[in-house]
């Protein structure tokens, strides 16, 4: 079942319009009349009626022919009866263009598309237009130009802005999508449609709002896979107004963790609406992501020198041609050219110049993208570079990019670069930020395809015991842990902490510290005293028992005087970290309202929030993104061999912040963590200090408190075969491609024309690269895995697994019902494995409260539909093609 659900909306066969009386009468208000007027110009050629909300006589008539789409554009008292006609009439979509809806009012409209089983775009929305579809069911204006990149934005006014701004620079869309404050269709079911779109090859949100985080996170990361995303969102000033009680939710704002909600989805964000202008430029020219060296050509050494320090700003490379290509360029340029680190064409520059440069640059594999500037000259031709490089457009494999500088003189010849959808900028910078995009684009993908265990490969935690801990605190209504306890609930995840004992007079502080043996240091112990060093409440370095006992008498003196309202449980005693050498780090975790923990890193000690050097990164992580999160950050630089320390235990950091991840994973009731400092030398890390916030929540079911779902690695069982032989069966990771690929390369043309319906000979690679990078939370692939024996020519065998049997569902719209789909290896056929990968996942589809799996068979497929019935499916006819059967279970 291919079509996407939300076809009906965005490409709707029939449509009945609620405008007014009738097609001839006078519109309803303005916004129908507007409606009316570009719905007419778009020239949408498929069958039509204008129908008014009290006409009967040909009600009976449409319910026969299920129209697909019903567009609204009436008084706000008459939507909702509009709506129950369209129901009744069994429209499939409507949309409601319409403003000032509130929200009790959009509510009664949500319960009536979802009584009638109509997907509702609006209200107070603006419409869509699709250019291809000939269709302009919007008020936005007059019909943009077709193109391959889809605008999708939560605000009117942005729309309209950016589709004024593209007719006059050359730009079309693929979809324009204006989504409403009250919206039931939110953003990420049009960027589901969107992933599945054949027009769309890119999308570029314009974003102020989300209602679901896991949804629009699983939306993006599904469209992002095969296209590139552009983000903009607003509100990046704003910051939690809740009360902290750590460093983490002190210093993380929300819109950070925004940020690197979107990398690790596969997205960019751009912050102004110019870098919003300059992606939809460099995206309607279908460029591809790439690596980040960018090669620089100019006709003189200022603009060319703007660029690069932008380049330097930003983080990208300057593409340098290689020693060869340099001497081969040379003689084909002026003689007062110059191509080191930048190619400098001298004024004198003209078209061939231009041309044998750029030609040079995209013969180069050390270049991933070019940059021609041009600053007006006199007697420069400057309309015929223009053109030279217009010519070159068709045959171009790289991104193109040109800044024109100036205004009426170089105006000409923006048009020219503009007709042949080569992206043209009027300064280096906005050049620079439109490559950057394509580049950042590239490097996101990277932490898109990381899909990571829930529970890493180490020694299993006490999950148990930190559970049992955290009710205790709990029951006893208090929400922060004193540092002992933080200590426990790490050490129960095996994260190493120095031995701490709570001492509540000066004599005990002594003889703890004569038992843990000096060096010693003493920090006050109370849930209501956020940063220790603030109340004097820290010392370090105490050499004997005079030194305890005056330390412990003159803290409690100073902090009962500072902070006379804190509960004081005494003071807790502690080894010294024993790493003169080590660095001090910092690990935090916040809990965000919409996107659940977020992990952070950095720099710690006492001036944490001054230096504010940290990174963040979504749970779960992996090593790979556990060594990205360090690499991000300034203090990485000194984990290396530092002024004469040696160089740091990278790997046990790493260690580290994978057990943080499976807590947070393991335990949505922790709000807050401060690990501060963790001391990392060379031989290891040791954590010296910490502070946890916990909260009651209700039971979460499938890590509910997190964004994005882990690896299912829970799913993994042994079966044996009939034969003897055993195989596993586990969820399909992304590093499986290869692997899938290679089992539909060896099935028979029979085999292959059964599952998909083709003749084609393996995946082309955006479907392997759906069927591979799925979303656990909305689907689940199953696969087989088979050692298989290969004998070496020295003796011996050398075992490789291989995928012999790949089974999947896909959660359909409603929420309660799925679709399936079975493969398996012809060699491995009648063995009982068709039977186990189908019950493997109706199972993890029943324990995800699903209700019913369903799906399409080929009629003439006798094995699959005696499979089928043996496992109690129902074999249906498929009214909309013969060819198919429909097989359903209920769960």
């Amino acid at each position: 079942m291919d079509k996407h659900y939300l076809t009906p909306l965005f490409s709707p066969k029939s449509i009945v319009v609620f405008a007014g009386c009738n097609a001839d009468s006078a519109p309803a208000n303005s916004q129908a009349e507007l409606l009316i007027e570009n719905f007419k110009s778009g020239g949408f050629s498929g069958p039509l009626t204008y129908l008014d909300i009290g006409m009967s006589g040909t009600l009976s008539d449409l319910v026969k022919s299920r129209v697909d789409l019903a567009i609204i554009a009436l008084p706000n008292e008459q939507l909702c009866a509009a709506l129950e006609v369209a129901g009744s009439i069994h429209c499939k979509s409507a949309i409601i263009i319409s403003r000032g809806v509130n929200a009790s009012e959009a509510k009664k409209m949500q319960d009536i598309s979802k009584t009638y089983g109509m997907y509702l775009l609006g209200p107070n929305c603006m419409g869509f237009q699709r250019p291809a579809q000939h269709l302009n069911a919007s008020t936005l204006g007059r019909m943009t130009q077709k193109g391959a990149t889809a605008l999708v934005s939560q605000s009117g006014a942005v729309t309209n802005s950016i589709l004024d701004w593209a007719s006059s620079n050359g730009v079309g869309f693929s979809a324009v999508v204006s989504l409403g404050d009250h919206s039931v269709i939110d953003i990420a079911q049009v960027l589901d449609f969107l992933a599945e779109d054949a027009a769309t090859h890119s999308i570029v949100v314009y974003l102020e709002n989300i209602k679901n985080a896991r949804s629009f996170m699983s939306a993006l990361r599904a469209a992002a896979v095969s296209k590139p995303v552009i983000i903009m969102k607003t509100g990046r000033s704003q910051v939690s107004a809740e009360a902290t009680a750590t460093h983490a939710g002190a210093m993380v704002a929300s819109d950070e963790v925004f940020d690197a909600a979107l990398k690790r989805a596969g997205a960019v964000r751009v912050q102004t609406f110019v870098q919003l202008f300059a992606a939809v430029k460099c995206l309607s020219a279908r460029y591809l992501p790439v690596g980040a060296r960018l090669a620089i050509i100019s006709n003189g050494g200022g603009p060319a020198m703007m660029a690069a320090d932008w380049v330097k700003e930003l983080k990208l490379k300057i593409g340098k041609l290689s020693i060869e290509a340099t001497a081969d360029l040379l003689p084909k340029l002026s003689n007062l050219a110059s191509v080191t680190d930048m190619i400098d064409l001298d004024e004198s520059a003209d078209a061939h110049h231009y041309s044998s440069a750029v030609n040079a640059c995209l013969a180069s594999s050390k270049i991933d993208g070019i940059l021609v500037l041009m600053s007006p000259k006199p007697h420069l031709d400057i309309n015929g570079i223009s053109q030279a490089l217009a010519d070159l457009q068709p045959t171009i494999s790289k991104p193109l990019i040109t800044c024109w500088m100036g205004d009426d003189q170089v105006a000409s010849g923006r048009s020219i670069l503009n007709n042949a959808s080569i992206p043209t900028f009027r300064t280096p910078e906005a050049a620079v930020d439109a490559f950057h995009n394509i580049a950042s684009f590239h490097q996101n993908q990277q932490l898109l395809h990381q899909v990571p265990s829930s529970l890493s490969e180490l020694a299993k935690p006490d999950i148990e015991g930190a559970r049992i801990l955290i009710e205790n605190i709990l029951a006893e209504r208090r929400k922060v842990l004193t540092e002992m306890e933080s200590k426990a609930l790490l050490s129960s995840f095996h994260i190493p902490v120095t031995r701490t004992i709570l001492a509540r007079s000066a004599n005990e502080a002594i003889l703890v510290a004569n038992q843990l043996g000096y060096p010693v240091a003493l920090k006050i112990d109370s849930s209501d005293i956020v940063h220790k060093s603030e109340v004097r409440g820290v010392a370090l370095n105490i050499h004997n028992a005079t030194g305890v006992r005056d330390t412990w008498l003159d803290m409690m003196a100073t902090v009962s005087r500072l902070k006379p309202e804190a509960k004081i449980n005494g003071v807790t005693v502690q080894n010294m970290s024993g790493k003169p050498d080590g660095r001090e780090l910092y690990i935090g975790v916040r809990t965000d309202a919409q996107f659940g923990p977020v992990i952070s890193f950095g720099a710690g000690g006492t001036m944490i929030e001054l230096i504010a050097d940290r990174a963040l990164e979504l749970p779960p992580l992996n090593q790979f993104l556990a060594h990205r999160l360090i690499e991000r950050v300034r203090s990485a630089e000194t984990l290396g061999t530092w002024r004469g320390a040696p160089e740091t235990d990278r790997e046990s950091l790493e260690r580290i912040l994978l057990r943080v991840s499976e807590m947070v994973c393991a335990l949505p009731q922790l709000r807050e963590i401060d690990i501060n400092p963790l001391i990392l030398d060379a031989n290891g890390a040791l954590v010296v200090d910490a502070r946890i916030v916990i909260e009651q929540t209700v039971p979460a079911h499938n890590y509910e408190h997190l964004a994005i779902l882990p690896y299912p690695s829970d799913q993994e069982t042994e079966w044996p075969m009939r034969d003897g032989n055993r195989y596993k069966i586990r969820p399909l990771h992304p590093h499986d491609a290869e692997m899938l690929q290679t089992l539909v390369r060896n099935l028979s043309p029979e085999s292959r024309y059964f599952r998909f319906i083709s003749s084609m000979r393996e995946l082309p690679e955006r479907m392997l690269a759906r069927f591979t990078l799925i979303d656990y939370d909305r689907e689940m692939a199953m696969v087989a895995m088979y050692p298989e024996r290969t004998a070496n020519p020295e003796g011996g065998f050398t075992v490789n697994e291989k995928i012999i049997a790949v089974s999947r569902y896909v959660t359909n719209p409603d929420k309660s019902s799925c679709e399936f789909s079975l493969l398996v290896a012809d060699e491995f056929n009648g063995q009982g494995l068709g039977s186990r990968m189908m019950l493997s996942i109706i199972d993890v589809a029943r324990s995800k409260g699903l209700t019913s799996i369903e799906g399409l068979v080929l009629a003439k497929n006798a094995g699959m539909l005696k499979l089928m019935r043996s496992l109690d499916f129902k074999i249906q006819i498929y009214e909309e093609d013969p060819d198919l059967k429909l097989c359903v279970r209920s769960l």
